[in-house]
């Protein structure tokens, strides 16, 4: 039996919640401006974003409600990307989004499994012109000045000594080493999982000080959904917004190839199962929008609550969401 007894009342304080309020009125204002257009799309979907690090909530559609765990399975969606791509496909311009998105797992002061997410895209926008407009909207609601833009490669230069896109996993584990981190020893050869644990523990804690700092050109391994452009070495031209330390957003410079798409969803998987979790569906309807032809974009994923977070010097999500999982 589920113990309601402890506390009925919110944990975000009136006045955070106004604060938030106020900041969706701006939110709203800046993409109105600007001609973009609000969107909604399903919160439940039979698509679902295949990430290693992503894990979705599923839910049943049952045909008889009398028997709830029969039926079609649907995913609560991890943010609404496949679903926006679809109308970016079929003629949107220029779109945005507030949400809500659900991620098995993540819970702790950044973190709750249910949250607020605000996703934009516009059409013909390449990646500079996508930091741009990050830059701008984070200025509008933190106020903090216009962002600093700081390569991949030369924030681990300057913060963890090394080059990121040629270490080896050899090299970035002497490098955790020598910078006194604990890495777990299940992280091995995976080059990926050392420069993550490089990029929290090093670099990240002096990002976005004094003003808000926009991470880009990250290693091709990591492009998930972005474009990788050619080079030496190969960069994916996906970019992240820190304030203080805290990550907010992240953006892509879209992938366009659908065939690129399919081999990244395999990968995916495929890691997936050797790290013990299930895989995720291979087909969707993106697919589908990807061959009938999507537009160049770029498109912006930001974590609302932390923005809300940041904005009225809260240390915890609990104090800018009425009820986190704990009282939900």
């Amino acid at each position: 039996m589920t113990d309601f007894s402890p506390d009925f009342r919110p944990t975000a304080s009136w006045p955070n919640l106004r604060r938030r309020a106020e900041l969706l009125r701006e939110l709203r204002e800046f993409f109105f401006e600007r001609g973009f257009l609000e969107v909604e799309t399903p919160l439940a979907s039979a698509d679902v974003v295949v990430d290693r690090h992503l894990d979705p909530l599923a839910t049943v559609l049952a045909d008889d409600p009398r028997r709830p765990d029969i039926g079609r399975r649907l995913w609560l969606q991890t943010s609404p990307e496949f679903a926006m791509k679809r109308l970016l496909a079929a003629g949107g311009t220029a779109i945005y989004q507030v949400t809500r998105a659900f991620r098995n797992g993540e819970i702790g002061p950044l973190h709750n499994p249910e949250f607020t997410i605000v996703e934009w895209y516009r059409a013909g926008d390449n990646m500079q012109a996508g930091m741009t407009l990050l830059s701008d909207l984070c200025q509008r609601l933190l106020r903090r000045g216009p962002a600093d833009a700081l390569r991949y490669a030369d924030a681990f230069g300057r913060h963890a000594g090394l080059d990121p896109h040629c270490a080896s996993a050899a090299d970035l584990r002497e490098a955790a080493s020598r910078l006194g981190l604990a890495a777990p020893a299940t992280l091995g050869e995976d080059r990926d999982g050392w420069l993550d644990l490089l990029l929290a523990e090093r670099v990240q804690p002096h990002l976005g000080k004094p003003r808000p700092t926009i991470l880009f050109d990250y290693p091709a391994s990591q492009a998930a959904l972005a474009k990788v452009r050619d080079g030496d070495p190969p960069v994916a031209e996906r970019f992240e917004l820190f304030v203080d330390g805290v990550e907010l957003a992240n953006g892509y410079h879209e992938l366009l190839d659908p065939a690129v798409l399919r081999r990244r969803i395999a990968e995916a998987n495929a890691v997936r199962q050797a790290d013990g979790k299930p895989p995720l569906p291979t087909e969707s309807r993106l697919l589908a929008a990807m061959e009938a032809g999507l537009p160049p974009a770029t498109g912006v994923a930001l974590g609302w609550d932390r923005l809300v977070m940041l904005a009225v010097g809260a240390r915890s999500l609990s104090e800018v969401i009425a009820f986190p999982i704990d009282r939900a």
